[in-house]
């Protein structure tokens, strides 16, 4: 016989696995990480959006037709990344400690962009080259595979790493941790150019280490450069980090959406003003700001009263627009997600760092630099991103929101 209250505990788990739609028999295991403000000039964060967002959709155009090679993507200068989340991750065994960039919107992990790879005995060097743009950065360099360090129970053997020996954009950081979709890989290795890489996230799943292939994202809006305050949650998702129940979003069948973390969503302003019909675009940690079509960023414009600020190139609007500010409201998966007036400016403890003047106020909504119904329509950001949790499941293609306890933060 159970003792009842071990009876107890056991028909409430019964209970909850049934509820569930993701089933983790293994717990979850988290990763802390650190977002980072690093601009050293004017119009770097709105040119890096910018950039990054025509990369995007060139490289998938240049994959659908064939021609993919590192003249097919669009590359635009910006001095640095913007504003990035950064992980230590530990390479080799013994491990040597690499701080990168986390990443939605690619799918390959590297290193060498700062701190040098250090070969140890788990470094076996592959026959190919490896090559990756990223619109407002880049690297080429060697394919090795290594023991992958994420964390406390996250080690991942023979995980495929591209070593740099060439590398422009990331400045003050070792490489990126790319946790997209895998066929964001395909055309980066040369000779084995149709040949894709499984993602860390991939890795750990096909060797047991979880059991649901998924990655969740937590982020907390900051007026701070520099803190500790977010964490990538691998094969489940941390209910302490939001409030209420998630909503699951089919991935989108819309090309070049289909290709990253894309979703069909509708944006409204306040009770009535459609911004932007249903359409097709992507969800992306590195994006920093939300970026909408230019027809549906001239009705926002309109809507806000916001004109354009020569110093960030972001929209900038007055105390009183401001205190007028009407909720922009995000439908998608039978859903809809408030971001607050709060939640659509810049934080203002940190306008002098993207140029701005300590005084104003800059709105994080911004033109995406192509009209709607080009297939990718809208990309949600950074800004969107730390007023919810998000789910980023691989083996369903969906994405998943949640409201947190920042949803409605003052923050800003």
């Amino acid at each position: 016989m159970f003792p009842t209250a071990t009876l107890t505990a056991f028909l409430l788990l019964v209970v909850s696995v049934a509820a569930n739609p993701i089933v983790v028999r293994k717990p979850p295991v988290s990763l802390s990480f650190a977002r980072h403000l690093n601009i050293t000039g004017t119009h770097d964060l709105i040119k890096k959006d910018q950039a990054r967002a025509k990369n995007l959709v060139s490289i998938s155009k240049a994959k659908q037709s064939g021609t993919l090679s590192h003249d097919a993507v669009v590359s635009v200068g910006v001095t640095n990344v913007a504003v990035v989340y950064q992980a230590s991750v530990g390479v080799g065994s013994p491990a040597t400690s690499y701080t990168l960039l986390i990443d939605t919107g690619s799918s390959n992990t590297w290193v060498g962009a700062g701190k040098a790879y250090v070969k140890t005995s788990t470094s076996v060097q592959t026959r190919d080259s490896v090559s990756v743009t990223y619109g407002s950065g880049s690297f080429s360099g060697t394919e090795f595979t290594d023991t992958v360090t994420i964390g406390p129970g996250l080690v991942i053997p023979a995980q495929s790493i591209g070593v740099a020996s060439t590398s422009t954009g990331f400045n003050g950081f070792d490489g990126i941790l790319g946790i997209g979709p895998v066929d964001l890989t395909l055309g980066t290795l040369s000779p084995d150019t149709n040949t894709p890489i499984p993602t860390v996230t991939d890795n750990l799943f096909s060797h047991g280490t979880i059991t649901s292939n998924l990655v969740a994202v937590s982020f907390e809006p900051t007026t701070t450069t520099s803190v500790k305050n977010g964490e990538l949650t691998f094969g489940g998702t941390d209910s302490t980090k939001f409030t209420g129940t998630l909503t699951f979003i089919p991935g989108t069948t819309t090309f070049p959406a289909s290709e990253f973390w894309g979703i069909n969503e509708s944006i409204r302003y306040g009770a009535s003003t459609t911004i932007l019909s249903t359409t097709a675009g992507i969800v992306d940690t590195g994006t920093t700001l939300i970026l909408i079509a230019t027809d549906a960023f001239n009705r926002y414009k309109t809507a806000t009263g916001g004109v354009n600020d020569a110093a960030t190139g972001l929209l900038r609007i007055t105390s009183a627009q401001f205190n007028s500010l009407q909720s922009l409201f995000f439908t998608t998966g039978g859903r809809t997600f408030e971001l607050t007036a709060n939640a659509q400016i810049w934080p203002r403890a940190l306008n002098t760092f993207i140029g701005g003047t300590s005084a104003r106020i800059y709105l994080v909504v911004n033109d995406l630099g192509s009209p709607s119904g080009e297939g990718l329509d809208f990309i949600n950001g950074y800004t969107f991103l730390e007023r919810f949790y998000s789910v980023f499941d691989t083996t369903n293609n969906r994405v998943g929101f949640a409201t947190t306890s920042f949803t409605t933060a003052t923050t800003n």
